[in-house]
């Protein structure tokens, strides 16, 4: 089976990551848990109730955190797949968030770890599936490492209807020129999520618009200080980069500041990104 690709043009997204704590702060957990997953804190909405409270407010498309699935028991991902469903929910992505298929002693484990959430995110009806490229430092033999490990998962994934992304995040993917060199060699078989918040630095902007061209969906993160100040203009360069390159993907809104307030935060968000999911103006 090939992987389905949505071509819906640009339109906004949020990720379960911007509402962590309106789902009640479900810790985090990768490959190194053996056995039942970690007890669930008390307090938050069930993920099966977001759809509904996603599309009330006005946002269509949503990409799920792994470690916010209570349960990856069949039954319970059909449920949570007829809520989507029901809410009219587009599935972009399942964000694998941890696993190094790069790690010199772990990364078979990990990887066989990764590649068992894959029919997970089939069986919910995603679109793709968004793992770590690694942890390692790059270097000729960690970008081999995962390069591999990447093909391998790609291959997977499309036996499951799956297109496989991967991120400007953590140790390998630390600038454009290791991301497009690994991206390269991938040939098109894996592709990118461009997060705004990943690199910092004098040179962010121009290692941004480098890997940009190439994004098939970004997460539009933006910086609010100790009090909840956004760094506006930050925002809107990347977004203004974005356009540039030509970007016809999701918009996943990406909220984390102090306000615990989350929808708040995500409706200022979308304040500032909304002018650019419209139409691109006539030239």
């Amino acid at each position: 089976m090939q992987a389905q690709i949505h071509e819906q043009g640009p339109r906004l997204s949020v990720s379960t990551w911007s509402l962590h704590r309106t789902l009640g702060d479900p810790p985090s957990y990768g490959p190194e848990v053996a056995g039942p997953l970690p007890p669930r804190r008390e307090g938050g909405i069930p993920l099966l109730e977001l759809p509904e409270r996603l599309a009330a407010f006005g946002i269509h498309t949503l990409e799920i955190c792994h470690f916010h699935l209570p349960s990856r028991d069949p039954g319970y991902l059909d449920e949570l797949r007829g809520a989507l469903q029901a809410a009219q929910i587009e599935l972009w992505s399942l964000l694998i968030d941890a696993g190094d298929v790069t790690d010199p002693a772990h990364g078979p484990r990990d990887e066989a770890w990764i590649t068992g959430w894959l029919p997970v995110a089939a069986r919910l009806g995603a679109a793709r599936a968004r793992v770590v490229a690694g942890k390692q430092p790059p270097g000729d033999e960690t970008l081999a490492r995962s390069e591999a490990g990447l093909r391998r998962l790609s291959a997977t994934a499309q036996e499951h209807g799956l297109r496989l992304m991967t991120e400007n995040w953590l140790g390998m993917m630390r600038n454009a020129t290791v991301v497009n060199r690994l991206l390269d060699a991938l040939d098109g078989q894996v592709g990118l999520c461009a997060d705004f918040g990943n690199w910092q630095g004098p040179d962010k902007y121009d290692e941004l618009a480098a890997i940009l061209p190439r994004a098939e969906s970004c997460h539009a993160k933006c910086h609010f200080d100790a009090a909840g100040v956004m760094d506006q203009t930050d925002y809107t360069r990347c977004l203004d980069l974005s356009r540039a390159a030509g970007f016809r993907g999701p918009y996943t809104l990406i909220y984390d500041g102090p306000d615990p307030d989350e929808w708040a935060g995500l409706a200022r968000e979308r304040a500032v990104v909304q002018p650019y999911v419209q139409p691109y103006p006539v030239r």
